[in-house]
């Protein structure tokens, strides 16, 4: 009698972990179409944009300064207007404008870069809160992301891509 008991209360607990697996709801959505497709996106590449151009003006600017320097340097070594001392003071010049050129160029990578990331931020939370709330909307117990590329098969019925456009009303 208690070994019925106990296969039955283990039947009934398999039964009911087998239900509770089967009500699960998994969804997936491609969040680079989502962000892609933001206005706010759109914005921060035209901004990115102008500040790219502004920086390379920029950096050029400093490139034609020094290569006119080292024109001037080059054609007055050429005439014989330099002594040994000046040389190595034009060169030191030249070395340190070369160099504060590099600087600047990492510079600009990374305001750049920091530019993007903190135009990102607020977008990509974006995103985040309209997912989190389709999952709760939708009973979903997990949505994958096909951006990342993760998902090796997926069934178009659980794309909630379309339901997150809804919820940050695209």
């Amino acid at each position: 009698m208690k070994v019925l008991l106990k296969s039955g209360i283990l039947l009934a607990v398999f039964l009911l972990m087998t239900d509770a697996v089967q009500a699960q709801k998994f969804g997936y959505v491609n969040s680079g179409l989502l962000v892609g497709e933001l206005p706010e996106m759109k914005q921060l590449q035209s901004s990115l944009e102008a500040l790219q151009t502004q920086l390379k003006k920029k950096g050029e600017a400093e490139v034609a300064k020094f290569k006119q320097e080292e024109q001037a340097a080059v054609q007055k070594k050429q005439r014989g207007e330099m002594t040994p001392k000046e040389e190595e003071e034009v060169m030191t010049k030249l070395q340190k404008m070369q160099d504060d050129i590099y600087a600047m160029g990492t510079e600009m990578e990374q305001k750049l870069a920091e530019k993007q990331q903190e135009g990102m931020k607020p977008i990509l939370e974006k995103v985040d809160t309209a997912i989190k709330a389709v999952a709760t909307e939708g009973g979903f117990q997990y949505i994958f992301d096909t951006q990342a590329g993760v998902i090796l098969y997926a069934d178009e019925t659980a794309d909630v891509t379309d339901l997150v456009k809804e919820k940050m009303n695209m």
